[in-house]
């Protein structure tokens, strides 16, 4: 064990005479969620600069080093990449906007002549963060999106309809897990359920809804059996 411990002590006292320091550069700074705090914290990406160094003392480059994103709370480094998460604050902007496209995709698919399609359509977007949504603005913002040339929902299953949807979901759907996306549909399934059963332009509206979450045709069919049944 003795030259064991002999080479481990070399390796140590090598160590102490030769290292590789890194300078970091502030390149940028922002809000992110930090994995490591669980929250949303403040940043800088930093770029390095490596040294071999000699008793501490920098002399040689050895190249570059980074970007990498240094969190302002816990001082952990993550990988630039960390930044497509979005921050607690703009998840719920994202989710509350996702709930509000829907809720008007399946209002534009059903009519807005059912006052409890509606009270169903404002109860969720309300819940989702738009405290103040009422069901008659619900109704004129349909009728003013079936009127309007540049973006409406001309017919289920139109490129308007699949735009509007893919708009507000394609950005939300890689942060929600399996069972948040299949809540979302569900919810969506829910409002057309208010007033009777689907209507065949109401089916349509919701497969695009499950597409546009990148949930299967299979599951998409099970999950609207499934919100026929009172929760």
């Amino acid at each position: 064990m003795l030259p064991v411990r002999g080479r481990d002590g070399r390796a140590a006292r090598a160590a102490r005479i030769l290292g590789t320091r890194t300078a970091w550069t502030p390149a940028g700074d922002g809000d992110f969620y930090c994995p490591g705090c669980g929250g949303d914290r403040n940043y800088q990406r930093l770029t390095g600069r490596r040294r071999l160094t000699v008793l501490g003392v920098p002399v040689l480059p050895r190249g570059s080093a980074g970007p990498v994103v240094e969190c302002a709370a816990c001082h952990r480094h993550y990988g630039p990449d960390v930044l497509d998460h979005p921050t607690t604050r703009r998840f719920s902007a994202m989710l509350r906007d996702a709930v509000h496209t829907v809720a008007l995709a399946v209002l534009a698919a059903g009519g807005t002549g059912s006052r409890t399609a509606l009270e169903a359509a404002a109860t969720a977007v309300r819940a989702a963060g738009f405290a103040d949504c009422t069901e008659d603005q619900l109704a004129a913002l349909v009728e003013a999106l079936t009127l309007d040339t540049g973006r409406f929902f001309e017919q289920p299953g139109s490129a308007s309809l699949t735009i509007e949807l893919h708009e507000a979901l394609d950005p939300l759907a890689p942060h929600l897990a399996p069972a948040g996306r299949e809540a979302l549909l569900v919810q969506a399934a829910r409002i057309a359920l208010a007033d009777g059963p689907y209507t065949p332009a109401e089916r349509d509206a919701l497969a695009t809804v499950g597409a546009a979450l990148t949930i299967c045709a299979d599951d998409v069919t099970r999950l609207l059996t499934a919100a026929r049944t009172p929760s």
